[in-house]
């Protein structure tokens, strides 16, 4: 099932499960960063762990990414959110304890889907998780346009000729995706996520963040509200965490969702 079309968007989707997986197993939805990432940061990471271990595992590129359709509009976390509860429904998905991975971004969309949906979710394990406070759109997107401006300049044919056809593709698609969309400016409307709301998530959260991380201090909101927040602050690893210490993360997360 490579293809789902949700929420109008065509999505590209992975399955990952060992054989015999038993009909009440966990369902964990791994959802990946913006713009250089794609479902592929987890497929080699944590997300065939995770199915051997007895997990029904979804992969997925959110739209933009990957080998997702990237319309040009429709780049709020609302959006994200409307594409994940739309991309379980078509996967027949609504009645089964939901546990959400969301690296960086994919954590911000995990918090707001459980801010939405408390009773759907099991757990949540946040990975660098941004979260949406105020002025975390601003911030966004002013990040993104720095980026634009030197995509724009020709950054993405010296990714190719630098460092290869693949990351010079991941450039060219992030070239496209900040400069030939509405995403910075969806996400310099993303309104902050209400704090009763955050803290009226009551699942069990895991929560990893990188000791030299920029967002470390994300962490400590998350804290201040939500009821059951278990906090790892891995050493000398930056916001690129998943990367520089997918051993750890392996362990610690397949031990968690298991």
């Amino acid at each position: 099932m490579p293809d789902v079309v949700a929420n109008g968007v065509r999505l590209h989707v992975q399955r990952l499960a060992s054989p015999g997986l038993r009909e009440d197993a966990p369902v964990v939805v791994f959802l990946h960063g913006l713009v250089m990432d794609n479902l592929s940061s987890f497929y080699y990471t944590l997300a065939n762990p995770v199915a051997a271990a007895g997990a029904d595992v979804v992969l997925y590129d959110l739209r933009g990414h990957g080998l997702s359709d990237r319309p040009r509009t429709g780049y709020a976390v609302s959006d994200s959110v409307a594409d994940l509860t739309a991309l379980l429904d078509e996967l027949d998905l609504t009645d089964r304890p939901l546990h959400l991975v969301g690296n960086s971004y994919g954590g911000t969309v995990s918090l707001a889907f459980a801010t939405a949906n408390p009773e759907r979710v099991a757990s949540l394990v946040l990975i660098e998780a941004h979260f949406a406070i105020e002025g975390w759109g601003e911030q966004m997107a002013g990040t993104l346009t720095e980026i634009a401006f030197g995509l724009k300049d020709g950054d993405a044919r010296k990714w190719r000729d630098q460092h290869g056809r693949k990351l010079g593709r991941m450039a060219a698609n992030a070239n496209d995706l900040i400069n030939n969309t509405t995403m910075v400016d969806d996400l310099l409307a993303v309104k902050p996520l209400p704090a009763d709301g955050v803290a009226a998530i009551t699942c069990p959260v895991r929560a990893v963040y990188g000791e030299l991380s920029d967002v470390l201090h994300h962490a400590e909101a998350l804290r201040a509200l939500l009821p059951d927040f278990t906090l790892t602050i891995q050493p000398n690893t930056s916001h690129s965490v998943l990367m520089e210490a997918t051993p750890q993360l392996r362990a610690m997360i397949t031990g968690w969702l298991t």
